[in-house]
């Protein structure tokens, strides 16, 4: 086994668990699922495969990631999503990693998925992600949405070879739910930075990322899945300037909150 913890976040997960679960015990003996309130049974199967399962409030993606950090056995830790599969080649490389450099944070390429399909092109088919870091020195930010790695300018980045395959969306229905979900949580993000919807990010922001995702980044060639991700991302953009714009035109309190039941990994 490699000496690297592997924390996963879930909400309802049962139907994706179980092969994230199988191929990370090649991986190591210490598998942390942090859950928050599923209903589906993922806690059953995650507990009868042996990891450690603990149940945590809702406070967002990075902070629920770092409560995993927190109950890891080891100081290094891989992340990874209920939906996200290390291949054999990656599986394999994190085998022969020394890890012997604390300093060194590891950048792994993903292939994403619309159904069973993989996504070759457009910004899907460019995605790539720091997941392994030493707790010691690096942890998540915990923003509402799209956390990210807080790392110094001393960290090193190395790319590892191999995939995390992500089973993002099962068909276009749910990718309409998920663009409108995460919209929300990138509004409610920019109203506590106090971001302004400008109408350049509300009109001409969404066009330029149609065409970069469709066009630049040849989404076209993933034929009618492209066309639907770079409609997607644009329809993303549009939103969360939409949502912006309503919270800002509003007297709040504080920014809104977002029900449990809308928690969805991506």
């Amino acid at each position: 086994m490699v000496p690297v913890s592997v924390v996963i976040i879930t909400k309802n997960e049962a139907e994706a668990i179980s092969s994230c679960i199988k191929v990370s015990k090649t991986i190591s003996d210490d598998i942390i699922v942090i859950d928050n309130d599923s209903t589906d049974g993922t806690p059953v199967i995650a507990f009868g495969y042996g990891c450690r399962v603990y149940h945590e409030h809702w406070d967002g993606y990075g902070a629920n990631k770092n409560k995993g950090i927190k109950y890891a056995k080891y100081d290094w830790i891989l992340s990874i999503d209920a939906d996200e599969v290390p291949d054999e080649s990656l599986v394999g490389v994190l085998h022969e990693t020394a890890l012997n450099d604390p300093g060194i944070v590891y950048d792994i390429n993903f292939i994403s998925y619309f159904g069973r399909k993989p996504v070759r092109f457009g910004a899907w088919g460019r995605d790539h992600h720091i997941r392994l870091f030493n707790r010691k020195f690096v942890r998540w930010n915990e923003p509402p949405v799209h956390e990210t790695l807080v790392l110094s300018p001393a960290i090193k980045v190395k790319k590892l070879k191999g995939h995390l395959h992500h089973y993002s969306v099962k068909d276009g229905n749910e990718c309409y739910s998920k663009t409108h979900h995460y919209a929300k949580l990138s509004a409610e993000k920019y109203f506590k930075c106090g971001k302004k919807a400008t109408l350049v990010k509300l009109y001409l922001a969404p066009a330029f990322h149609f065409v970069k995702n469709y066009v630049v980044f040849l989404g076209f060639l993933d034929g009618l899945k492209g066309w639907i991700i770079a409609r997607m991302i644009a329809r993303h953009t549009w939103l969360k300037y939409r949502f912006l714009q309503k919270m800002s035109t509003r007297t709040y309190a504080g920014a809104p909150k977002v029900k449990d039941s809308l928690i969805v990994e991506y």
